[in-house]
């Protein structure tokens, strides 16, 4: 997997990108098949902007973005919407047989 971090108008520091590093790795555990993470940084005027984008088999694509005051708690967040878009993708895929919903209720066929 290749995780690459771009700085739009701003130097990333590399404590800043440790942590985005440390963040967009543990994406693969909730999706093992992602191949790339691109996360572009961005300031201006006293606002940053995140964009993560996950390119994964089979021509999927997940996007978040946000924007705040801070860099650290906005990454967080973008990293949690991310979280809820490969789970639903996982639990779709798991559950694309017929097998146990969610919910622990089996589906008739």
């Amino acid at each position: 997997m290749q995780i690459l971090v771009t700085g739009r108008h701003m130097e990333v520091t590399d404590e800043v990108r440790e942590f985005v590093l440390a963040k967009a790795g543990k994406l693969s555990k909730y999706y093992d098949r992602i191949h790339e993470i691109e996360v572009i940084l961005d300031h201006e005027s006293e606002e940053f902007t995140t964009e993560m984008i996950v390119r994964a088999d089979h021509k999927h694509t997940f996007v978040a973005s946000g924007s705040g005051p801070e860099i650290i708690p906005l990454i967080d967040a973008i990293t949690e919407k991310l979280e809820r878009q490969l789970k639903k993708l996982k639990e779709k895929r798991r559950n694309h047989k017929g097998g146990l919903a969610a919910d622990g209720v089996g589906t008739e066929g």
